[in-house]
């Protein structure tokens, strides 16, 4: 039986269960008994799997429960959504109310594993899980593909407000090739990055605020990859214009030149 209205439903193992994932329940379990009707293998007392459940007995039977009925009251929006209908065929016979409450219990699941599929993903991209081997569990062929569809189905991924799904994988394209281009630059140009900021670093009697810049550019010196040293190197030149304004104008030359790179790998959308 179903819990009653107004109470938390529990799961099998007495663990409270959200309200998100027994509607999922009761959707699956409303779906897989209409497609069961179908097949006419809907049988008193047939095991089934539990696919959203841990799969043993007692887990299965609470699908079962909570889901037991195609019009049941526990699925979200069914009853609404395609009206009253009939109660539903006799013996294994599947009625057109039937059908249309079991389309609209399976778009409910739709729904919900559209939003968790890019839960999972950045879920495994934080854990260190590589493009790579994210796109045969997703069925894509390659990484690009992988990455484009986590960035259509992800909602909180920044951009100008109304932004389309392909519109948010091109901008973070292009954020990449940008930055691929910055980089590219200062690793070609890094003996005359080094060169200034060399000179910055030696500077004496500096303001505190711009020793601390200057202290955090001669510790991205010891970096190996010279575009460890663009940002520091702004920062510190920022700070510089009004005691030294030839080596601020020179930093400046150097930020007007990769924001020019960067934004000559924006494209360009009517």
């Amino acid at each position: 039986m179903a819990p009653d209205e107004g109470t938390s439903p529990e799961s099998h193992d007495g663990e409270p269960r959200d309200e998100a994932q027994t509607a999922v329940r009761a959707a699956f379990a409303a779906v897989e008994q209409a497609v069961r009707q179908l097949a006419g293998g809907n049988q008193a007392g047939e095991e089934r799997p539990d696919a959203l459940g841990s799969g043993d007995a007692s887990s299965s039977g609470h699908a079962s429960r909570s889901g037991h009925a195609v019009g049941s009251r526990d699925a979200v929006g069914s009853r609404d959504a395609v009206g009253s209908g009939d109660a539903g065929g006799s013996g294994d016979g599947l009625s057109s109310a039937d059908a249309l409450r079991a389309l609209a219990e399976l778009r409910v699941l739709q729904e919900q594993l559209a939003a968790w599929e890019p839960l999972l993903i950045g879920a495994a991209r934080e854990r260190g899980v590589s493009w790579a081997a994210i796109a045969p569990a997703l069925g894509v062929a390659s990484r690009q593909a992988a990455e484009r569809r986590y960035l259509r189905l992800n909602p909180h991924t920044t951009g100008p407000d109304g932004m389309t799904g392909e519109q948010r994988v091109q901008a973070a394209r292009d954020r990449r090739a940008g930055d691929r281009a910055v980089t590219r630059w200062a690793r070609d140009n890094a003996a005359d990055l080094r060169r200034l900021a060399a000179q910055i670093t030696a500077l004496e009697d500096l303001e505190p605020g711009t020793q601390e810049s200057a202290d955090r550019l001669l510790e991205a010196l010891g970096d190996s990859d010279s575009a460890a040293l663009l940002a520091p190197l702004a920062e510190a030149g920022a700070k510089l214009e009004d005691s030294h304004p030839q080596l601020a104008g020179q930093v400046s030359d150097i930020t007007v030149t990769t924001d020019q790179l960067r934004t000559s790998h924006i494209t360009r959308t009517e």
